[in-house]
């Protein structure tokens, strides 16, 4: 059921995706995320090489589909800021000529890349998945996700420590992977109906929406530099413009980073509850199941001895 759900989901958009709508692209990197999150755990101890084959290919499909994911989110946030009085036009113009481009570029590689991955092919691959793992022990997945749990957490609260109260752009674009592969980790737990798994999975998306808000920020950032850098007849001559641009953005990254640390601490807690209380929960719960089928296991009839004369 959780792989089966996943799969849906990334047959649902990809046909989408290689159009080039920038929706399905969006929908279909998600859902390629949560199959590599999903995969592994779910096929722990799965021999054959169907498992491993699927997860190089959803591997290559997250990377094709990030080629343009990133720069689709540019120009929506290039939309916000032209409907801000204060951003001059001719500035964001050409900044937004200078994205379009690469855009455009880069959707050319990824629809090259997509060609070279047999969506179909993949479908089957994890089709064969599901049906092995229908008769495989359905509790063994559970141990593996609260290992992978742990670690997930661990790397979490590694790079909030080290991020620190410091704004450094590397630093907090760690964190934001680590907080993302641990919602994508718990969600599984919370599918699987582990009590209290929701709740986190909620705190670890709003800290994931923050922070990716603010790379997305510092990614327009990188474009305003690069166009500011361009020879005056590639820019316009539309210097001060591109001044004010850098200002708005940098402001906003600044109240998001203010906005991370003032939740940091309870990301840190929640960090803490999906090591302590979610894995252990998970450990608990194969136990109990095992012990379920074990006494819903029936009793094998012997026949009585013969009696003594």
């Amino acid at each position: 059921m959780l792989l089966a759900r996943r799969t849906r989901a990334l047959q649902r958009y990809l046909p989408a995706a290689l159009r080039g709508d920038h929706h399905g692209v969006h929908q279909a990197r998600v859902a390629t995320r949560r199959l590599r999150e999903a995969v592994p755990v779910l096929t722990t101890g799965l021999k054959g090489g169907k498992a491993a084959g699927a997860r190089r290919k959803i591997r290559r499909l997250t990377r094709a589909l990030g080629t343009v994911r990133e720069l689709d989110v540019t120009m929506h946030i290039l939309d916000e800021l032209a409907r801000r009085p204060e951003v001059p036009r001719n500035a964001l113009e050409d900044v937004r000529t200078h994205v379009v481009a690469e855009r455009d570029a880069r959707r050319e590689v990824m629809l090259e890349r997509l060609e070279r991955v047999d969506s179909d092919k993949l479908s089957r691959r994890l089709q064969a998945v599901a049906t092995t793992l229908s008769r495989c022990d359905a509790n063994a997945w559970r141990v593996a996700l609260a290992s992978r749990l742990v670690k997930r957490a661990g790397r979490l609260t590694a790079a909030i420590r080290e991020a620190g109260h410091i704004y450094a752009a590397d630093r907090l674009h760690q964190v934001r992977i680590a907080a993302k592969k641990l919602r994508y980790a718990m969600e599984l737990a919370a599918d699987g109906r582990v009590p209290g798994a929701g709740r986190l999975v909620a705190e670890l998306k709003r800290a994931q929406d923050t922070l990716g808000r603010l790379h997305d920020l510092q990614v327009l950032q990188h474009h305003v530099a690069a166009v500011a850098s361009a020879p005056p007849s590639r820019r316009g001559g539309h210097d001060g413009g591109l001044g004010v641009i850098e200002q708005a953005l940098e402001a906003e990254c600044r109240h998001l980073h203010g906005k991370y640390l003032a939740s940091s601490q309870s990301l840190l807690d929640a960090a803490e509850r999906c090591r302590t209380q979610v894995s252990v929960q998970l450990a608990r719960s194969t136990v109990r199941r095992g012990r379920s089928l074990k006494m819903a296991l029936p009793v094998s009839r012997r026949k009585p001895a013969a009696r003594r004369a």
